[in-house]
């Protein structure tokens, strides 16, 4: 008989020690990590992008800290990379400096740069002008926020009361409402 049970604590370490090849497998698969917090960790996070895709958006774009543009979008979506936004159903509102009468701009598609705020709007482009009652139709225009220019390099058409012009290229001066023509400007009074 044993007299000290004490004596047989000794024997928990060795069994424990002898039967670990049959345990242990089981053991490191069960706490080993899951995932890979390697790639996540790695870097600074620069390259990493923000994919999304949204709908329903309304975006505000300010210069000097006035409001200038309103844009809305059925839907909106990362593109290439996350400072490039994709838009579908473009609805946008340009209220500019000074303006009583806000430009309205709707097309099917279109894209905004972040980085170079620049505006792309593709696809049966409409600017609507209330305070001159004119209304341009167009299939691509950019916008460019730094020198407030918009510019339709295919083809244009404007009709206002009592006149339609039809070019071949349009850049237009939201600062001084400048208009210029070219690649066969055709005007009907």
């Amino acid at each position: 008989m044993i007299r000290n049970p004490r004596n047989l604590l000794w024997l928990v370490p060795l069994l424990l020690f002898v039967s670990s090849p049959l345990w242990r497998p089981a053991l490191v698969a069960f706490l080993t990590p899951r995932g890979d917090f390697g790639a996540s960790l790695s870097g600074n996070g620069a390259q990493q992008g923000q994919n999304f895709i949204m709908d329903s958006i309304t975006i505000t774009l300010n210069s000097s800290g006035r409001k200038e543009w309103i844009i809305r979008a059925e839907r909106a979506f990362t593109g290439r990379t996350d400072r490039e936004l994709g838009m579908i159903g473009v609805d946008a509102l340009y209220i500019g400096r000074d303006r009583k009468q806000p430009i309205r701009i709707s097309s099917n598609r279109g894209t905004y740069y972040l980085d170079e705020r620049h505006l792309i709007l593709i696809d049966s482009v409409v600017v609507r002008k209330p305070a001159t009652h004119e209304v341009l139709y167009t299939d691509l225009l950019h916008y460019y926020d730094q020198t407030k220019m918009v510019i339709s390099p295919v083809d244009v058409e404007i009709v206002g009361r009592g006149f339609t012009i039809r070019a071949g290229r349009m850049d237009y001066d939201l600062s001084t409402d400048g208009y210029d023509f070219s690649n066969g400007v055709v005007v009907d009074i």
